[in-house]
């Protein structure tokens, strides 16, 4: 299992590409496809992104919930119609569609950051701002992670 941590901020260059952080390439390495998976947040204004095999279980759990059921029928058509497969390149590069980038508000600089199976692309100071507000979320709540069976 890919497994996303830390957090890394490159820029895109002149061409809309940018470097996936060499930590998030290793996650992935052993993975049938060389790449990643990007689609639009419901939930921020950031991309979400995954290995394909993380997709894919996330396809095996839709199917538990029932081909007719209405509530997948949102689900599909925000995940797996808006999800971009996007291969690396020789340097560890990607291309990040345009309707991404702009859901997310990257322009020139973009922050990968990991979140365990999967991870996010923000821009660097909303990333800032959700940051800080996580952080005094975690300090009034302070939640209990149970770990272990």
């Amino acid at each position: 299992m890919s497994l996303f941590l830390s957090s890394y901020e490159n820029r895109l260059d002149t061409k809309g590409r940018i470097s996936v952080p060499a930590q998030f390439r290793n996650s992935v390495r052993n993975e049938e496809f060389a790449g990643v998976v990007l689609y639009r947040s419901f939930t921020n204004n950031c991309i979400e992104g995954l290995s394909m095999s993380r997709m894919e279980q996330m396809a095996a759990a839709t199917d538990k919930i029932g081909v007719f059921d209405s509530e997948i029928d949102d689900l599909s058509a925000m995940l797996f119609a808006d999800a971009r497969p996007l291969a690396f390149d020789v340097t560890g590069r990607i291309v990040i569609p345009d309707e991404l980038l702009k859901h997310a508000n990257i322009t020139d600089k973009a922050i990968f950051v990991g979140r365990g199976n999967s991870f996010q692309i923000w821009n660097p100071d909303a990333f800032r701002a959700a940051q800080k507000k996580s952080l005094n979320n975690l300090q009034k709540n302070r939640p209990n992670l149970k770990i272990g069976g």
